[in-house]
């Protein structure tokens, strides 16, 4: 999927963890498929999954993920992926790398997970009100998640002029100038997961049972945490998110800036490459476009 990607196989793993791990040298170790575009995952036995770095830059998530999961996530409403081990560069492996569960995991704190909306929505105003103290802001780290909508405006537009033969351009170009006339956060930095999207969310039918993949951890302004509800919700289940999250209705426009900024740049990127990603981006595109309020 990227130039830069870094080559990982089976058998480069399991050097790994026989070097490193051999406490765990007798499992089973095999592929996970995943749309993933920034990790690549092993399953390692029935419940560990060994989580590598695709790209240079992504490994800069491993020390922060290894630092603030363990603090953040007993403190969510719902499960969150916490890393149960480190693992170092070596074996033609450049960049550090960890080990995380696996296992199903369960809803907390009273939460029902078959309430999607509700659920989420409150998982958001929760993790928007934890101490930031500390937490890193928008970087490479993050994708930058998590910077002012303005920020994204000439990625933006350039990507939506490079889909004249995809999308409606006129329609992408004037939703994409009404989300930039909401007012800017100008609140403190807040927690944010960065990439709260469907297909990091780990769901047992009906229910919720965790939020995954933490890479865009950081904090930020709050709006780019609202994508979930162009790729998710329905627009009946929008309004229960909103209200659960207790967000302003500017920082509910900046969202669907976000959603629509992310789905365009996504879509040119991955057209060759990652077909799940390319559904994404043309669902979000597709539920931006129809919401007009």
């Amino acid at each position: 999927m990227h130039a830069d990607e870094i080559f990982t196989d089976v058998a480069l793993v399991r050097r790994l963890i026989e070097t490193q791990f051999p406490q765990w040298s007798d499992l089973t170790l095999e592929p996970v498929s995943s749309a993933g575009t920034e990790n690549t995952l092993y399953r390692l036995g029935q419940k560990r999954v060994v989580r590598l770095s695709r790209r240079p830059h992504a490994a800069e998530q491993v020390q922060k993920l290894h630092c603030w999961m363990p603090i953040l996530g007993p403190a969510l409403p719902l499960a969150v992926p916490i890393p149960v081990a480190r693992g170092e560069p070596a074996e033609g492996c450049p960049l550090p790398w960890s080990i995380y569960p696996s296992s199903r995991a369960s809803s907390r704190r009273g939460v029902d997970p078959r309430d999607v909306a509700t659920s989420l929505g409150h998982f958001v105003r929760i993790r928007h009100g934890l101490d930031p103290s500390g937490g890193l802001g928008p970087g490479s780290h993050n994708f930058f998640r998590g910077v002012a909508l303005a920020d994204r405006d000439e990625q933006t537009r350039r990507s939506i002029h490079g889909l004249n033969d995809t999308i409606d351009t006129s329609m992408a170009t004037e939703a994409w100038e009404r989300t930039l006339e909401a007012p800017p956060w100008t609140g403190p930095d807040l927690w944010i997961h960065g990439d709260l999207k469907s297909d990091n969310l780990l769901r047992v039918g009906d229910e919720i049972t965790a939020v995954l993949d933490f890479g865009g951890l950081g904090v930020g302004d709050p709006a780019c945490d609202l994508i979930v509800s162009w790729d998710l919700l329905t627009p009946e289940d929008r309004d229960r998110f909103q209200a659960a999250t207790s967000v302003d209705d500017a920082t509910w426009a900046r969202g669907r800036g976000w959603a629509l900024s992310i789905a365009v740049i996504a879509l040119p990127y991955y057209r060759d490459t990652n077909p799940g990603m390319v559904r994404y981006a043309r669902d979000v595109l597709s539920a931006v476009f129809a919401d007009r309020d």
